[in-house]
C-alpha cells in the first residue's frame, strides 16, 4: 500500500537501553515524489519531544491505540517515568469486548468492528489497567505483524447470530465464547505477569509502574451545527462509546496544540487522511487552495504541481470544515500522535505527527501536516489538562 521513497534526512537520535527514540535536531529535505527539479519541500524542526520509537499496526484497524497510547507514553516522559511500549492490542481486546457489549444492547444498531477514538484507548486504560508491549504483544504462532480481518469476521458472525435466536433472548454464554475467540485469535491475558523484578496485574502496572491519571485527559471536537464551548457528541461511526467532548472553533485547534507542544506536551489527533493530499510516500499533508480539484488517484502532474514544493493554502473558515462533515468527505479515518513542530523553506509551520505504519515513507514514520490541514480535518484532539492555556480552560470552567 505505501511505497518506499528516498530519504534525505540528518537525524540525530538519542535511545535508551531499551532502544526509544527520543526529541531529535534535525533538518530534513525532501524531493518531490516523481524527482523533478523542483526544491520539494525544507522542514526546519522547532520542537521535537521525546516519545517512543516507531511501531506498525500491521493490517489492523488499531491505529487509535497506537496513537493514544504513543500519548500515554509521552505523557509518562513528560512525569520523569522510565520509557517503555505499552500493549496496544491489550487495549484493543478489552474495546472489542465493550463494544460488542454495545452491539448486543443495542440489537445490532451500532457500529462493531477494528475502529476506535482517542478516548477509547484512556477509558480502556482506567477500566483494565495496562501492561508492557514485551507481556502481551497478541501475536502467536510465529506471527509478525497483525492481521485482524478473519478474527473480525468471526467475531461480528458471533454477534449477528446471537441477536437472531427465535426467541429473542441472548444467551449471556456468549461473553465467555467471545473471549475464548480472542484468545485463540490474540492469545490469553496473563492475570498476572513479572515486569523488572516485580509481579503485577494490569491494573496494579497502570497505578504503580505508569502512574497515570486518567481523569487528566481531555478530548474537543469542532463543528458549527452544536454551540461551540459546550459539550457534545461526536456523531461519527467509531464513536461506539457515545463519548461527548468539548465543541470548540477549529481554529482552537491550534491554540491547544500549539500551546501544548510550547509546554513539553504531546497531542492524541483523530482525523481524515482519505484526501491524495494527504501523502504518506511523501511525509506531507496540507490543503491545496481548490481542495474539491483533487479527488481520487493524482494524475503525475498532479503529484509533481502538489508536493514539488510548498503551496499557498485556503482560509479554513467554519462553513468550509462543517460543509466536508456534512458531505462525508472528512472521515474517521486515522489516529496519530502530535509530536513537534516545524517550519518550511518559506517559515510556515507544520505539525511533526508520529504514525503507526512503520517506517516506510520519506520521513522514517512521521509526516509533517499543516495547521491548515489539523483545522480542515480533525475529527478531534486530546491533551493533558495541564497542557491547557487559560484561553481555552476559562471557557470551559476547567
Amino acid at each position: 500500500m505505501y511505497r518506499k521513497k528516498i530519504l534525505i534526512a540528518v537525524i540525530g537520535m538519542l535511545s535508551t537501553s531499551a532502544t526509544f527514540l527520543f526529541a531529535q535536531d534535525e533538518l530534513v529535505k525532501k524531493t518531490s515524489e516523481n524527482k523533478s527539479d523542483s526544491v520539494g519541500f525544507q522542514f526546519t524542526q522547532i520542537i521535537n519531544l521525546e516519545r517512543t520509537a516507531i511501531e506498525n499496526q500491521g493490517s489492523a484497524g488499531t491505529c487509535w491505540s497506537y496513537a493514544t497510547n504513543s500519548f500515554l507514553e509521552s505523557e509518562m516522559i513528560k512525569a520523569g517515568k522510565q520509557p517503555l511500549h505499552l500493549a496496544k492490542i491489550f487495549t484493543a481486546r478489552n474495546s472489542y469486548f465493550e463494544k460488542a457489549q454495545n452491539y448486543i444492547r443495542m440489537g445490532g444498531s451500532v457500529n462493531y468492528g477494528d475502529g476506535g477514538e482517542p478516548h477509547d484507548a484512556v477509558n480502556m486504560y482506567a477500566k483494565y489497567g495496562t501492561m508492557p508491549e514485551s507481556v502481551y504483544t497478541g501475536l502467536i504462532n510465529g506471527a509478525t505483524k497483525h492481521n485482524f480481518n478473519k478474527m473480525q469476521k468471526s467475531l461480528k458472525a458471533m454477534l449477528d447470530s446471537i441477536l437472531k435466536v427465535p426467541s429473542g433472548k441472548v444467551d449471556i454464554a456468549w461473553k465467555k465464547n467471545f473471549n475464548d475467540t480472542l484468545d485463540a485469535y490474540l492469545g490469553k491475558v496473563p492475570e498476572t505477569f513479572e515486569y523488572e523484578g516485580k509481579t503485577y496485574t494490569p491494573l496494579s502496572f497502570a497505578k504503580e509502574r505508569v502512574g497515570l491519571n486518567p481523569d487528566d485527559y481531555i478530548e474537543f471536537i469542532s463543528q458549527n451545527n452544536t454551540p461551540y464551548w459546550k459539550m457534545a457528541m461526536m456523531m461519527i461511526p467509531d464513536n461506539w462509546a457515545f463519548q461527548w467532548c468539548w465543541n470548540i472553533p477549529s481554529s482552537d485547534f491550534i491554540t491547544i496544540i500549539d500551546y501544548a507542544l510550547k509546554s513539553g506536551y504531546t497531542v492524541a489527533w483523530a482525523t481524515d487522511v482519505s484526501e491524495p493530499y494527504f501523502s504518506w510516500p511523501n511525509g506531507v499533508a496540507f490543503v491545496p487552495e481548490n481542495p474539491e480539484k483533487y479527488r481520487g488517484r493524482l494524475t503525475k502532474e498532479e503529484k509533481l504541481f502538489l508536493f514539488g514544493n510548498p503551496k499557498q493554502e485556503p482560509i479554513i473558515t467554519a462553513e468550509f470544515r462543517q460543509q466536508g462533515i456534512e458531505n462525508n468527505s472528512t472521515t474517521d479515518d486515522h489516529d496519530m500522535h502530535i509530536v513537534g513542530l516545524a517550519k518550511d523553506q518559506n517559515g510556515k509551520e507544520y505539525y511533526i505527527v508520529k504514525n503507526s505504519w512503520g517506517e516506510s515513507n520519506d520521513y522514517k514514520g512521521f509526516i509533517y501536516v499543516s495547521k491548515a490541514y489539523v483545522q480542515y480535518k480533525s475529527i478531534g484532539v486530546m491533551v493533558n489538562k495541564k497542557a491547557l492555556p487559560k484561553s481555552i480552560t476559562s471557557k470551559i470552567k476547567l
